[in-house]
């Protein structure tokens, strides 16, 4: 089953090449594309696409209140929200990783980037852009004062390094072959790690990793 997505972008010729790219894959569906944020919620509402993806910039309703409708903690039933932005050190890239979206990616990413990130999102994981994750989220670690809470349970030395290579933007089978551990051992340590640090997803383990100073 092929996975569907949602496109919102205020400008027509990143609409249409974001869709070109996307219906060009197997296995991915493009089922809808709105032009500010408050289509897109009305679209996503109805749609129920697997995956939405967000310019973060958009006129009326933003990428970040609109992530935040669809995905934030108040979301009766949340929706995947990948943001994909012109600008790497946006305080709207952070404030809609914190409203719940699964990844962020730059607009130069690239078609496999592009991809990765609808797949990790569809399947509840998350992608960060590595180019970006340690500038982008120490930048507003230095800038905002910390609520970070402590783990439920202290972490293992596995799991912080398992957490490093989350907060760096690598995927599972990246991490398994660095730590030369299994692909389902990284897995359980990610699940663990989710549990122990009360976190939805891996975006929320890099802002915890950063905002500890772990990366």
């Amino acid at each position: 089953m092929a996975t569907t997505v949602l496109i919102a972008d205020d400008q027509d010729l990143v609409r249409t090449g974001l869709q070109s790219i996307l219906e060009a894959q197997p296995g991915i569906e493009v089922v809808g594309a709105a032009a500010d944020g408050r289509e897109a919620v009305a679209l996503a509402r109805e749609l129920r696409p697997d995956v939405c993806l967000f310019d973060i910039r958009m006129p009326g309703m933003d990428g970040l209140e609109a992530t935040r409708q669809l995905a934030g903690a108040e979301a009766e039933d949340p929706m995947a929200v990948v943001i994909i932005t012109t600008f790497d050190l946006d305080e709207y890239v952070y404030g809609a990783l914190k409203a719940g979206a699964r990844g962020f990616l730059l607009k130069d990413a690239g078609p496999d980037m592009l991809v990765q990130a609808i797949e990790a999102a569809a399947s509840g994981d998350a992608l960060i852009a590595p180019s970006v994750t340690a500038r982008l989220l120490s930048a507003f670690v230095d800038a905002e004062p910390s609520d970070t809470k402590a783990p439920r349970e202290p972490l293992t030395q596995r799991e912080e390094e398992v957490l490093c290579t989350v907060a760096q933007g690598h995927s599972n089978a990246e991490i398994a072959e660095a730590l030369y551990i299994s692909l389902s051992t990284v897995k359980s340590h990610v699940s663990k790690l989710m549990a122990k640090l009360g976190a939805r997803n891996r975006v929320e383990l890099a802002i915890w990793a950063h905002e500890t100073g772990r990366v």
